[in-house]
């Protein structure tokens, strides 16, 4: 048996009809409509693309340097080299010892510049932070004075926050170190200034490096500094 619609029953189905079609032609006007502005990528803190394009080329050095891109297993020399701490050593106090870092392509790059006159060095290091430069930061207030043994070689180094650089990163960081060995000498003291900043996830270090008593090229530091964040920042 067919019970036939009451009036009321056939005005509420011919409005709920009237507002769904109301409501598709909004959606398929919004769907067809232009946006106005340019899309973004998502801010997710991460550097895209290998770090090895990023690091700062010949022409971003001064001019009495001359520069070149390290393999992984040099820069694994080389950061040695400038936290004092190589491959292997035994450090005293035991937890002020460098974490385990990678120098595949994608974790790490670096460039060093040496001074064709001097002999001093600018060396670049763009790695993949696992934490903030914070991090790094705690670790040189609580360790301004290691021994770090190598074999039959007992070095002292001794590190100082100085005040950060300015600079468009996220965080930045300076500090000055000293590597003496156990004879002391002219020529014998490595002598370190660093710049640190970060970037999303890439942190950057330029480390001067010398062992004479010569000046520090201070107006070098800067310069390749502040160019190898402009080359991070703009990716």
């Amino acid at each position: 048996m067919i019970v036939p619609d009451s009036p009321g029953s056939r005005r509420l189905r011919a409005l709920g009809r009237a507002l769904g079609c109301a409501a598709l032609g909004w959606l398929l006007a919004a769907c067809g409509s232009t946006v106005s502005g340019h899309p973004e990528p998502a801010r997710d803190g991460q550097v895209r693309g290998a770090l090895t394009r990023l690091l700062p080329g010949q022409d971003q050095f001064p001019a009495s340097y001359s520069t070149v891109v390290l393999s992984p297993d040099r820069a694994r020399e080389a950061a040695g080299d400038i936290t004092g701490i190589p491959d292997g050593a035994q450090v005293d106090p035991a937890d002020c010892g460098t974490p385990a870092r990678s120098f595949e392509p994608d974790r790490a790059a670096v460039v060093v510049g040496t001074d064709n006159r001097t002999r001093a060095t600018l060396t670049v290091e763009l790695t993949r932070a696992d934490g903030p430069l914070a991090r790094e930061r705690e670790r040189v207030r609580r360790c301004g004075s290691m021994r770090v043994s190598r074999g039959p070689t007992t070095n002292t180094v001794v590190t100082r926050l100085d005040p950060p650089p300015p600079g468009n990163v996220d965080d930045a960081l300076a500090l000055r170190r000293t590597v003496t060995g156990p004879v002391a000498g002219p020529g014998l003291t490595r002598s370190l200034q660093t710049l640190l900043g970060q970037v999303g996830d890439v942190r950057i270090a330029v480390t001067y490096m010398s062992y004479g008593d010569e000046r520090p090229d201070s107006a070098g530091l800067d310069q390749v500094f502040t160019a190898a964040v402009r080359d991070v920042r703009r990716n």
